[in-house]
Formats: structure tokens, sequence, C-alpha cells
């Protein structure tokens, strides 16, 4: 049995139906449908069981779930917006350690989702404790477990892989509101508004020239199945393309997907398909203006597949929307 934690949200369903391809079935979904919607993100799996999240924990320590080939543990409360550091530090750090101490006594795979967040500002993104400068206690959340899991890792003795997501963006991400990807959110501007908005300059960038680390999500999945292919393999990696793309870029492939026809930004710019809005007071010290993966330590331990360009994943993305 394969056990995948918030398995009912983007990355989670995305993963299951990964799983499903390869003919895995023997699947336990633990989430919280506390936001019901979100089971339509699994409606076209199939899976063996579903668990409340708060449920998992007890019944691992007592033996009530057997047969556990590999845990992904992708259960987090993600919104970088939350203010109750107390439930932030509850539902990311102290759940995640607890179920780490539960796989490592049982000697089941524990791969997990880190978060890029925890490079802050940057501008170095590889993984090495000098560069970790965390903006906001989501991303503290994240860098706690990390530090935890580096100092605990030589006395465990199952596999631990911690990814640290860049920008993930794909199918499966409507109920995350907010926090769901740019691609989502100026597929959605284009289709109600005719045009994207994108923000002014910040952070020494010029306006939509801020700059991320775009992962298509099926990269992500093709990555998480690498490790549950390869259990020899642990450490905590950096999970992006190894390119930062504007936000420009963003745009400019949703509005070619949409439109079915390409457009330079001058032009989107003069004909009012791209627009820019000031830069929000409240983000000030808390936005990363750049991100870029180093994947080197990726690529070291034999994860050679190409990641999927900026355009054609946009393409496909809105291909899957226009379907839905």
């Amino acid at each position: 049995m394969i056990v995948v934690t918030g398995g009912c949200g983007f990355i989670g369903s995305n993963l299951v139906r990964g799983l499903n391809e390869r003919g895995v079935e023997d699947i336990l979904i633990v989430d919280d449908l506390s936001q019901s919607e979100k089971f339509i993100n699994i409606l076209d799996c199939s899976i063996t069981d579903y668990r409340d999240y708060r449920s998992l924990i007890a019944d691992l320590s007592k033996g009530a779930v057997r047969g556990i080939e590999a845990i992904f543990h992708l259960g987090a409360c993600s919104d970088t917006l939350e203010r109750d550091g107390q439930y932030m530090m509850r539902v990311n750090y102290e759940y995640s350690r607890d179920l780490l101490l539960q796989c490592a006594a049982s000697g089941i795979p524990f791969i997990y989702a880190s978060s890029a967040s925890v490079y802050g500002a940057g501008p170095r993104f590889s993984e090495s404790p000098e560069n970790e400068a965390a903006l906001n206690i989501y991303a503290y959340s994240k860098l706690l477990f990390d530090r935890y899991v580096r100092k605990h890792s030589a006395s465990i003795d199952t596999q631990v892989v911690g990814l640290r997501y860049f920008n993930v963006y794909g199918p499966r991400e409507q109920h995350k509101g907010r926090m769901a990807s740019v691609a989502y959110h100026f597929y959605n501007q284009m289709k109600e508004n005719g045009f994207i908005s994108l923000f002014e300059g910040s952070g020494g960038y010029g306006h939509g020239e801020q700059k991320r680390d775009f992962i298509w999500v099926s990269d992500v999945v093709d990555v998480n199945l690498f490790f549950l292919d390869n259990t020899d393999i642990n450490g905590i990696f950096n999970l992006g393309t190894g390119y930062a793309r504007t936000f420009n870029d963003m745009a400019c492939s949703v509005v070619a997907a949409v439109c079915g026809s390409q457009s330079d930004l001058p032009g989107l710019i003069e004909v009012g398909t791209i627009r820019y809005i000031p830069f929000p007071g409240e983000l000030a010290g808390k936005y990363q203006s750049y991100t870029r993966a180093d994947v080197n330590t990726l690529r070291e331990v034999g994860y050679d597949k190409r990641f999927t360009a900026l355009e054609d994943g946009v393409a496909e993305y809105v291909h899957w929307r226009n379907e839905r």
C-alpha cells in the first residue's frame, strides 16, 4: 500500500493519478475534507481507502494500517499569508515530525514536501543551510522540519527524502483559491476579463519582470516516483526546472494558449491584454521576486529527465482547463 497525505490536494491528487497510471491502485489517501469540494480532485482516481489526517498517526502507532510500502507526505497548510503561527507549526512541523518518527520506527520510506520558500529572498537556491532565510511562518515551519530531518538523518535507517517545491502549476489546483498558481489565475482573468493583471515593478525588477522557477506538475510527479523507485537515495532536493522565467513570460504563454496565436509583450501591453497594478503593500518584505532551483543535487543522484518548457506546460494546462 502507498499512503499519500494531502492526497485530495493539488500535488497529492496528481501523484495519485500518476500511481494509477503505473497500475498502482492500493493507495490510502489521507486528507482533511472540511473543504469538501476537494473531492473532485480524486473523483477519477482508484484508491483503496481514505482516512482523515487526524487519525493517521494514532492508527500507525497501534498497527491499524499495515503493509505500507511508502508514505508520500504532501499534506500541509500552504497558505503563505496564514497568521496563526500555532496552527501552522502544529500542522506543518509537529505533524510531519510525528509522522516521520512513525516511519522511522517501522522502516517505511518517507518522501515529504518541503518548499523553496525556505530560501527567502535568495539569491542562492542550493540545498545548503547558509542559503536559508524564511520570510514568513509558513516558510519557517517547512525550514524547521528540514533542519529536524538533517539533525536526525544519521539515526534513521529508512529512506527520507525532502523535496523543495518551487512554483508548481497544473491541473487539480482550483480549490487553492488565492494560493493557486499564477497560471491558474491568469487563465481565469483571460476568460473572465479578456486581460491579465500583473504586479508593477518591485525589489529592483521592472513591471512583470519578477522571476520564478515555474514547474509543470507532471514533472513533479515524475520526480516523486523516481524516489519511490530508488529507496537507497536520501536527502533534501530542490524540485524546479533550473530556469527562472518572468511573470510576463507566463502571461504571454497563457494569452497564446487561450487565444491560439502568438503576440509579443509590447503588443499585448499596447492593446491592454496585459496590464500592471500596484504592488501590494502587505507583501513588502515577504515576497520572493526571484527564484531559480539549483538542480545539480537532483541530477547527481541520477534523475535525468528533461523538464517541461513553460510554453509547453501552459499550453497543456490551458487545454486541460478548456476541456472541463
